[in-house]
C-alpha cells in the first residue's frame, strides 16, 4: 500500500497481516482525491476518518496539507497501527480507539470533511447517514460526509444525498449538510 499524492506520495506502508480491513483501492483513491481536491482547501479544513482500518486515508490527507486529522478505529492491531505510522511519519493524526457508533453519539466537534469506510456487511451502515448529519450534527456548514460501500447500498433518496462515484465494486456516497436542489450525479 502507498500514499498516492502529496508532500507523502510513494511513501509505502505494510499493515499487519490479519487485521480485518479492506483498504480503499488506489485506483478508487485517486478517483476519490481528484474530486475532494476541486473542492477543498485541505490544509485549512478538519477531518474525521471512521473506521479507520489502515490509516489510509488519513494519510492522504496528512500528505495535502490536513493539520485537524482525527482517526476513529475500534480494532487494536489497526489502532496500534495507524499510531505507529503516526509517530514514524511525524503526522498530524489524532487517533482514538474505540466504537465508531458510541463516538458519533458521544462526539461534540464538527468536521468539514468525515469519511467513513466500514465492513460492507456492518449491521448499521445504513444509519451513519442519519446519526452523522441529523442527529449528532458532526459536519460544518458546507462539509462534505463520504460513505464508502459496495454497489448493494443506496443512498438517492436521502434529502442531503449529493451525488454517488464508482470505481468498480467502490462506490462513495457523498452527501451534504443542508438538503438543496442539486443535481444528484450518479457516475
Amino acid at each position: 500500500m502507498r500514499v498516492i499524492s502529496g508532500s507523502l506520495k510513494g511513501r509505502r506502508f505494510h499493515p499487519p497481516q490479519n487485521i480485518p480491513t479492506r483498504p480503499t483501492t488506489d485506483f478508487a483513491k485517486t478517483g476519490l482525491f481528484n474530486i475532494l481536491t476541486n473542492n477543498f482547501n485541505f490544509s485549512e479544513i478538519s477531518f474525521l476518518d471512521l473506521f479507520a482500518g489502515t490509516g489510509n486515508i488519513s494519510y492522504e490527507m496528512s500528505s495535502r496539507g490536513s493539520h485537524r486529522i482525527l482517526a476513529i478505529e475500534n480494532d487494536n492491531k489497526c489502532a496500534a497501527f495507524i499510531n505507529q505510522t503516526k509517530i514514524e511519519w511525524k503526522l498530524p493524526i489524532d487517533i482514538i480507539k474505540m466504537d465508531v457508533f458510541k463516538f458519533i453519539n458521544n462526539c461534540n466537534e464538527k468536521f468539514d470533511l468525515i469519511f467513513a469506510d466500514p465492513p460492507y456487511t456492518h449491521e448499521n451502515i445504513d444509519e451513519l447517514p442519519e446519526l452523522i448529519l441529523k442527529k449528532n450534527k458532526l459536519l460544518k456548514p458546507d462539509g462534505w460526509f463520504i460513505l464508502e460501500t459496495s454497489h448493494k447500498h443506496q443512498y438517492t433518496n436521502h434529502p442531503n444525498f449529493f451525488r454517488v462515484k464508482n470505481y468498480g465494486e467502490i462506490h462513495f456516497h457523498i452527501f451534504t449538510t443542508e438538503p438543496a436542489p442539486i443535481q444528484k450525479t450518479i457516475e
